[in-house]
């Protein structure tokens, strides 16, 4: 039977499920709160920069390119990029985001630990992500295990990364919740709805990890059943 059509892609419809609904959620909770004005009146960009000013960071913001919530903090470049729904929006949903990713700039200058193993790893993962499954079902098709084996490890790598995300992200909402009640940057009264943001953004990353650990279960049970 071919791999596509293996009945253990059973096994991975409840970690599928759980990712779509994480999602959902995630668009849900940040549309919700995007319409809940912050009392401070500051957008996600000014909010940015009044922490990378207070903590005095080494720190550009710019806007992001990509569609939706494409926000993120590139240490390569140590700029914060902040998409068009954060960037000019003063919502408590957008100042949380925008918050979050200074946590990753805070996380950097820090030093901490897994930010710099995930960023020294993501270059392995970044062509570990685009081989693995070629391998795989080329070890499969060709009745080649040591091609198999390779694509399993790249993917375990993979696996690994997501892992390795979790604490970091985790790390920096809880800094983004310091950060802007210390601040002031949010009230003590918005404090909850922030909170509610960033632990929906949370579960899209424990979903995918899960995910991830299923799927390569299932990759090791496909390759021990066809020796």
């Amino acid at each position: 039977m071919p791999l596509m059509f293996d009945n253990t892609i059973l096994f991975l419809l409840p970690f599928i499920i759980f990712g779509m609904w994480a999602s959902a959620n995630v668009q849900s909770t940040f549309r919700k709160y995007s319409k809940v004005f912050s009392s401070r009146g500051m957008t996600g960009a000014e909010a940015a920069q009044t922490l990378i000013n207070r903590l005095r960071l080494d720190v550009r913001i710019e806007r992001a390119t990509g569609p939706g919530l494409s926000d993120h903090y590139d240490p390569r470049t140590h700029v914060v990029r902040l998409s068009n729904e954060v960037h000019g929006s003063r919502s408590v949903a957008a100042i949380s985001v925008a918050t979050h990713e200074i946590g990753h700039a805070l996380q950097d200058a820090e030093g901490h630990a897994a930010l710099k193993f995930r960023n020294a790893f993501f270059p392995v993962v970044s062509i570990g992500s685009n081989l693995w499954m070629i391998l795989f079902l080329a070890g499969i098709f060709l009745s080649m295990p040591i091609l198999t084996n390779i694509g399993i490890l790249l993917f375990g790598l993979v696996v690994l990364f997501q892992i390795i995300t979790l604490p970091v992200e985790f790390d920096a909402s809880k800094k983004a919740l310091a950060l802007m009640q210390e601040n002031g940057v949010l009230t003590m009264e918005e404090a909850p709805a922030a909170k509610k943001v960033l632990n929906a953004a949370a579960l899209t990353y424990v979903a995918a990890a899960l995910s991830a650990v299923a799927n390569l279960v299932r990759l090791l049970a496909l390759s021990g059943r066809r020796r």
